[in-house]
């Protein structure tokens, strides 16, 4: 459950032999991930990566995935592997990598999240982060009751709501992850928010 990350934001040196190393060192089916994430990267140069790998509890069934978000010189790319018991189709257990590719001008947003405790103390590390990447490819609609200043009003105001976008959220902790592991998401986020600058 340990989380790797790298950040050269401004450097244009290539990354890729520490994210293979990074990759490797989590045990998780490597060969499988990193074939798929360097299909991915195409050639391009690593600028900076984040490699999360966590359990997901399945009933009575604990099956394991693996996050690697990678930036490049022009793009985003998000990989997800995920391992799977036999079914009709293919009876033998199997792992499934998705991937997907965004360009950086098409990035809208890149919200941070930091919890930090005892913040009377001065600056501390964060405890916990999350980081959310919108790029239009998902968006959520909450609606609820539209209402008014009178307690009394029966009327139908009909309804309002907040559209947001959704496609890539991350959340890690100290306590789960490590605090190195939450270092490192924000390290990266630093470097996504910085070539995303007026893109």
């Amino acid at each position: 459950m340990r989380s790797r990350t790298s950040d050269h934001a401004h450097s244009e040196v290539d990354r890729g032999r520490e994210l293979r190393r990074a990759i490797d060192r989590t045990g998780y089916y490597p060969e499988v991930v990193a074939d798929g994430v360097f299909a991915a990267v195409g050639g391009e140069a690593v600028v900076a990566f984040y490699v999360h790998h966590e359990p997901t509890f399945e009933r009575d069934e604990v099956r394991r995935h693996q996050s690697v978000i990678v930036l490049t010189p022009s793009r985003l790319l998000l990989a997800h592997t995920d391992e799977h018991p036999g079914d009709d189709v293919l009876p033998e257990p199997y792992t499934s990598t998705s991937t997907e590719a965004i360009t950086l001008s098409a990035v809208r947003s890149v919200v941070v999240t930091r919890m930090v405790t005892n913040p009377t103390s001065g600056p501390a590390p964060a405890v916990e982060a999350v980081l959310t990447i919108g790029w239009g490819g998902v968006s959520r609609i909450d609606l609820e009751p539209a209402d008014c200043a009178d307690p009394a009003c029966e009327a139908d105001h009909g309804y309002t709501g907040l559209l947001a976008g959704d496609d890539f959220s991350l959340r890690v902790s100290a306590a789960a992850d490590g605090r190195d592991a939450v270092g490192g998401l924000l390290a990266f986020a630093e470097s996504l928010s910085s070539r995303t600058r007026g893109a």
